[in-house]
């Protein structure tokens, strides 16, 4: 069988096709089926284990696009028909334990687990179910395997989970095998701040909508929201030794990172967000300091309130900033900022995100179609003046009482210089992205996952949105 499924992978091009042909109901019925694992490992080495297999709610996915064409995320998840090895299903995406391996505790040998979960379609007979990561070079490596018999009654937890909170559908524009499912969920909101959870959803749902490509597209989603009480409002600060009894976990600094906000209740998560057709995930946390996070095909976090006067803004752009990573796969653009990753990306190797390149090739640039005639590769712009400007606003205390104050000429200098750049609104090869400085470049010389301001998503990031929501819809 292991031959077999082997050489599947190489016959997976050539069977595409003839898998989209054939109806969904060949292969799958109109369910869920959830696979929980537990990664463990270390920097350059890992495990994933079995946790447990769940039958959960309708499938709220494309019943075409079954194969995924679009080539993003560090993992792959590939399901095969047992019967035939016919790949009937896979999926990229990314995670937090991936992420955890390009830092210094990983680096020091010390073991970690994180929670993880796939999704697909429940197979009506019996799969095998593989997990591959990307090697340096970009070439996907099967690290996990396992069969599943979905008729087999001590494989499968059938619970029917009673959800002891409330749901419903905020923005309703068709069935969500059609649609982008979008489910958002609150995190250190109490009872009283219910309103204010509320008042939140409809102030980013209005924001996200207001934001080009999604403004167009916005009959191609529908919103979900799901509430659920926390004990204490707020969440977790770990630096200020402020803790939090919220139901998602989410917390401040991930990684040694004082903005970056995940969560590692990854099944909390799961269980609650199982309540409602989702194909991706919100979480509000109600907290006033600046942060969020998102990771392609998992969720985004992102903070709802601030002392600041005027700085509202912020928060609408970290909002739509971490979609982009969670549902379109883009990287970040920038370089500059204070990020916890060693070695994030390897030196001369193409990667994944569609938003950057390492340009090894001008001829072969992943977004040549964009670029206008006579545009130069790499483009030049000002990037020595606007370092200069970086490195003066990295000495800052970012988490001082008067950060805002002392950034903001040094904030006001790069924005007027990004606007007034030779090749602003163009589309090029400009030198600095992916927490890099060198040897790494974006499309354009600002952008909605450059910096930090309200400026559209340039021409490719936008592309790659609305492929996403093609994937989805079409």
């Amino acid at each position: 069988m292991k031959q077999i499924i082997t050489l599947s992978l190489f016959l997976s091009i050539a069977f595409s096709g003839s898998v989209r042909a054939q109806s969904f109901d060949t292969y799958f019925v109109d369910q869920t089926m959830r696979v929980d694992f537990y990664h463990t490992g270390i920097k350059g080495q890992e495990t994933i284990s079995l946790d447990k297999v769940y039958e959960e709610g309708a499938w709220p996915g494309s019943r075409t696009h079954l194969l995924d064409p679009l080539n993003l995320g560090e993992y792959i998840v590939r399901v095969y028909d047992v019967a035939s090895a016919l790949p009937i299903y896979s999926r990229g995406y990314s995670t937090m334990f991936n992420e955890w391996q390009t830092t210094d505790e990983a680096a020091a040998g010390i073991y970690r687990t994180f929670h993880e979960t796939v999704r697909f379609p429940f197979p009506k007979n019996k799969v095998q179910v593989t997990v591959s990561r990307r090697d340096k070079q970009m070439i996907f490596h099967e690290i996990f395997s396992t069969v599943i018999d979905p008729n087999a009654p001590t494989q499968v937890n059938r619970e029917q989970r009673t959800h002891p909170f409330k749901s419903a559908k905020f923005i309703d524009n068709g069935p969500p095998q059609k649609r982008v499912d979008l489910v958002i969920l609150p995190d250190g909101y109490t009872k009283a701040d219910m309103e204010k959870f509320r008042s939140d959803v409809k102030h980013f749902t209005d924001v996200l909508f207001g934001t080009s490509p999604y403004k167009e597209r916005k009959k191609d989603f529908n919103v979900w929201i799901i509430e659920f009480e926390s004990r204490q409002s707020g969440i977790d600060k770990p630096d200020k030794n402020e803790w939090k009894e919220n139901v998602l976990g989410t917390m401040y600094n991930t990684f040694g990172s004082a903005r970056y906000v995940l969560t590692e209740e990854n099944r909390a998560l799961r269980d609650i967000a199982s309540a409602v057709p989702y194909d991706a995930i919100t979480i509000l946390s109600s907290d006033n300091r600046y942060g969020g996070g998102g990771m392609y095909n998992q969720y985004l976090t992102c903070f709802t309130q601030t002392d600041r006067k005027g700085m509202e803004w912020q928060m609408d752009y970290v909002y739509v900033h971490e979609l982009g990573h969670s549902f379109a796969g883009l990287g970040d653009e920038y370089y500059a900022s204070q990020v916890s990753y060693v070695d994030f990306y390897s030196k001369g190797i193409e990667p994944w995100e569609p938003n950057l390149t390492a340009l090894n090739d001008a001829a072969t640039l992943k977004w040549k179609n964009l670029v206008e005639q006579g545009t130069p590769l790499p483009t030049p712009w000002d990037k020595a003046k606007f370092d200069s400007l970086e490195q003066a606003r990295a000495k800052l205390d970012r988490l001082a009482p008067d950060y805002y104050e002392k950034r903001e000429p040094l904030y006001r200098q790069s924005q007027e210089l990004l606007k007034n750049a030779q090749y602003a609104g163009k589309v090029g090869a400009f030198e600095g992205a992916g927490y890099m400085s060198r040897g790494l470049y974006r499309p354009a010389v600002d952008c909605r996952m450059f910096s930090l301001s309200l400026t559209d998503f340039d021409p490719v990031c936008r592309a790659a949105i609305e492929r996403m929501i093609d994937y989805y819809v079409q």
